[in-house]
């Protein structure tokens, strides 16, 4: 028994650091940890140190798609002129080169993984009972940290992962679930139906969908009452000096209420635009920030535009504006399913001048699943990058999100 349903988000950072001596190689991916590597250079890297990564790509080898069933059938990164291109996704190359892994959290990278919500709260699956909402008592489950998926089967444009495992909640209900997780590259045709307009000449991409499940695997029901999961999708891409979000909403009187801006403490009002129907979120990786939007006002699309590089990313979320999402806040909750649909996060110094990134992060995830056993629920997003000529994409940008690049740029 299938049930289609769709979001929270929380995006935490840590900084990490290696402890055992730099590589040759180590030190050479360092040196173009700011995305100035190439897709080839990246490829080279993965699959020296994750050996089972796979690459869906067109015919003509341009639009390419690196995945990983060591790192929970990952999108790693993605290019769209082949191995000479652009890499898109933000790689922790430090972390992926050590064998060592970190008990807590290991943030390798990737421009779109495979979590499961809510964070905090007392549904949490991050959280022991009775721990308090500190980053010490913080743990990433290792189904989606540490621990492979299995390649079900692939070709050369789609692959399937699959996992079973157990998670238990806050709250001590225990979830048995299975994990299915299937990418699929888009040709040009494939995303301009999804964005009902042309993808104009001059303009190379890729992109690719995402459908994503769990099953209730055990013997009781899933219900609110004693905590439900979410499919959580997090991407991280490489930010430049001129990097900006930009995510359009459904305008109204208190529309400006259903956006988060105060994650981390108070948002520079400079970073942060709220015009009625459209944010612009300064995404440089220079500030530790994040935003979210309400269900309520949320749109199917985020976008960000390097006016450096002269790409546009592109991701299209399912959103349902009538469902409960889980709400990752730490601590104990009076709303626990009024969470966020969309989410970004700038990266940026921690208080002790420490930095993971940079990197910038856009971000959706399900609403809460209350499946019943044997029943499933899914959840698809598409992401695609559009590089190319600038006149061609400020037109389809001005299509898509109603915003002149021009104005953005000043």
């Amino acid at each position: 028994m299938r049930v289609s349903t769709w979001v929270v988000l929380g995006g935490l950072s840590i900084a990490a650091a290696c402890k055992s001596p730099e590589t040759k190689m180590e030190k050479e991916a360092d040196k173009t940890s700011l995305g100035t590597n190439s897709y080839g250079a990246d490829l080279k890297f993965i699959q020296e140190h994750a050996p089972g990564a796979i690459e869906l790509k067109t015919v003509d080898g341009s639009a390419r798609v690196l995945l990983s069933a060591d790192y929970q059938g990952r999108v790693m990164t993605s290019t769209a002129t082949g191995d000479s291109g652009t890499s898109f996704g933000w790689l922790n190359y430090k972390l992926i080169a050590d064998p060592e892994k970190k008990k807590q959290f290991n943030p390798i990278g990737g421009e779109e993984r495979f979590w499961l919500g809510p964070e905090g709260g007392q549904y949490s699956i991050y959280f022991k009972g009775k721990d308090s909402f500190t980053m010490a008592n913080w743990q990433v489950p290792p189904v989606i940290d540490t621990e492979s998926f299995t390649l079900e089967k692939s070709t050369a444009t789609a692959a399937t992962f699959s996992k079973k495992t157990q998670l238990t909640n806050y709250s001590g209900t225990v979830f048995d679930l299975e994990i299915l997780r299937t990418i699929q590259l888009l040709g040009k045709d494939d995303l301009s139906k999804r964005l009902q307009l042309e993808i104009p000449a001059g303009i190379s991409m890729v992109g690719y969908e995402t459908i994503n499940s769990i099953t209730n695997s055990g013997k009781a029901d899933w219900t609110k009452e004693k905590g439900l999961l979410s499919i959580w999708l997090l991407g991280m891409f490489t930010p430049s000096p001129e990097t900006v979000v930009i995510i359009p909403f459904s305008p109204g009187p208190d529309a400006r209420s259903f956006i988060t801006d105060n994650y981390f403490g108070a948002m520079p009002p400079e970073r942060l635009q709220v015009k009625d129907s459209v944010l612009f979120f300064t995404c440089d990786g220079k500030h530790r920030s994040k935003i979210g939007l309400s269900p309520i006002i949320a749109k199917s699309l985020a976008a960000g535009f390097d006016f450096e590089k002269n790409v546009l990313t592109l991701v299209i979320p399912d959103v349902r504006k009538d469902a409960a999402y889980v709400n990752s806040k730490w601590e104990l909750q009076k709303e626990p399913y009024k969470g966020d649909v969309i989410n970004s996060y700038n990266d940026g110094p921690l208080a002790d001048g420490t930095q993971m990134g940079p990197f910038f992060e856009i971000e959706s995830s399900s609403p809460a699943l209350e499946l019943k056993k044997g029943q499933t629920g899914e959840y698809r997003q598409t992401t695609c990058h559009l590089t190319g000529d600038y006149i061609a994409l400020k037109a389809l940008v001005s299509q898509l999100l109603g915003v002149n690049l021009d104005d953005i740029k000043k």
